[in-house]
């Protein structure tokens, strides 16, 4: 016997997988509700960071990207219609992150600062053109590529999904069993009885009667 509180017990890993598919999906819409939300990027040169902004953001239908540049760092939402660009999420070709980024490669400093390394991604879209990203902080470029991959039907696979996935289904299954508590789980299923000797109990409804 297997307690409930064992999470490598095979009944809590039955149940773990078969809450995956629910959780996940929980977090993809988390991740496409937070690009439709948008972030403001910094532009980066080569020099030094310049003081001037990008603003970035989902259409609510996940059919366009929205882009534009802002006067400053913004700490709330940039409505679609001040920003002039955008990118049809149908045309998005590939998604690169890191070294093989246009922005990281053209610029030989770049390439040397590790953290700007970590923070980059590039968009190729339909007219063979990239749209440079530098997220702001690692929490949001894992939320962008999440989102982005979400978007292309591929599987999300930052250390934030990875983290939120173990942290849902972990309360999830607590929420679950706390009616099982200091309840002893059996690890394998009980056996089946055998057979009855005979099945005279059951009704024949082939018989005739008169």
């Amino acid at each position: 016997m297997m307690s409930q509180d064992d999470p490598k017990s095979h009944p809590m890993l039955e149940l773990r997988e078969k809450l995956q598919p629910e959780v996940t999906e929980l977090i993809k819409q988390q991740r496409l509700n937070r690009l439709c939300e948008g972030t403001s990027f910094r532009k980066i040169s080569a020099r030094r960071r310049q003081d001037k902004f990008w603003y970035c953001r989902l259409s609510p239908n996940h059919k366009l990207l929205h882009y534009g540049d802002i006067e400053e760092l913004s700490q709330g939402q940039i409505p679609h219609d001040s920003l002039q660009e955008k990118v049809s999420v149908v045309d998005i070709k590939a998604v690169v992150t890191g070294k093989d980024c246009p922005h990281m490669r053209e610029k030989g400093a770049l390439k040397q600062n590790k953290e700007l390394l970590e923070l980059a991604f590039s968009i190729l879209h339909s007219s063979d053109e990239y749209l440079n990203f530098i997220a702001p902080d690692k929490h949001e470029y894992c939320i962008w590529i999440d989102g982005l991959n979400a978007l292309q039907g591929k599987e999300m696979t930052s250390e934030l999904t990875k983290s939120d996935l173990d942290t849902l289904i972990t309360m999830e299954l607590k929420l679950r069993l706390l009616d099982l508590e200091n309840i002893q789980i059996p690890e394998v299923p009980p056996p089946i009885p055998k057979e009855p000797s005979t099945y005279n109990f059951v009704y024949d409804f082939t018989q005739q009667h008169t």
